[in-house]
């Protein structure tokens, strides 16, 4: 079922960020199972870029990627808990098992609420087998919700290179123009917008807000969720 008269036909989402917490939200998960003292962990990402150099410098795509930033994240870890922490054991360490608080409450209901408007509602991400492992996804409850996941570590052509957007594209069989797609980084949210979709950044500092504009966009009703 389409949502006749309405300006899209499909969502589509980045994972890691706009629907799973971001790692550097969890860092209370790490410090606990790896006793370090609580604070210690104390660069922020996209929540507080000012106190993360090199996520700046990631964002800014000068010289590293998101994955360069994330094994070098894993390594730090391991450095302040005195052991050596390779990225997959660092995602293991607060993703698995994937309990339903790991995924941001507005990004399920949005998802309820868009699909029962009739819009299609896929995952388009970079990383999630890189990080997580094939297996992983299967007990993630949120992602029985959705209709295609596009994990690009299945060829490793990332986002945003445009044959990332072309590939999900093909997958969604929705023109480009009627997909609202859905990044919080710039440069993927650019590379769509190149492409032909409509693409918004997704603020992970202030995500309820971001989860409240995919829902107006989609003409939904405002999505409650609790705290």
């Amino acid at each position: 079922m389409i949502a006749a008269g309405l300006e899209y036909d499909a969502l589509l989402l980045d994972f890691g960020g706009v629907c799973l917490l971001n790692p550097v939200e969890l860092h209370h998960k790490a410090e606990s199972r790896l006793g370090i003292d609580a604070g210690m962990l104390d660069w922020l990402g996209p929540i507080d870029p000012d106190s993360d150099p090199l996520w700046r410098e990631m964002i800014s795509g000068r010289s590293i990627t998101e994955r360069d930033y994330w094994r070098q994240r894993a390594t730090d870890v391991g450095v302040a808990a005195n052991k050596e922490l390779e990225l997959h054991e660092y995602m293991t360490l607060l993703y698995d098992p994937p309990t339903p608080d790991i995924i941001r409450q507005a990004a399920s209901a949005t998802t309820i609420a868009a699909k029962a408007a009739g819009y299609s509602v896929s995952i388009f991400t970079n990383d999630m087998s890189a990080f997580h492992g094939k297996a992983w996804q299967h007990n993630v409850e949120f992602l029985g919700l959705v209709d295609h996941i596009v994990d690009c570590s299945d060829t490793d052509i990332l986002k945003p290179d445009p044959r990332s957007y072309q590939r999900a594209v093909e997958i969604l069989g929705v023109a480009p123009s009627r997909i609202l797609f859905v990044d919080d980084q710039p440069r993927n949210v650019q590379g769509a917008l190149d492409y032909g979709l409509d693409a918004m950044g997704f603020d992970v500092a202030n995500a309820e807000d971001a989860w409240a504009e995919v829902a107006a966009r989609l003409d939904l009703p405002t999505i409650a969720t609790c705290a």
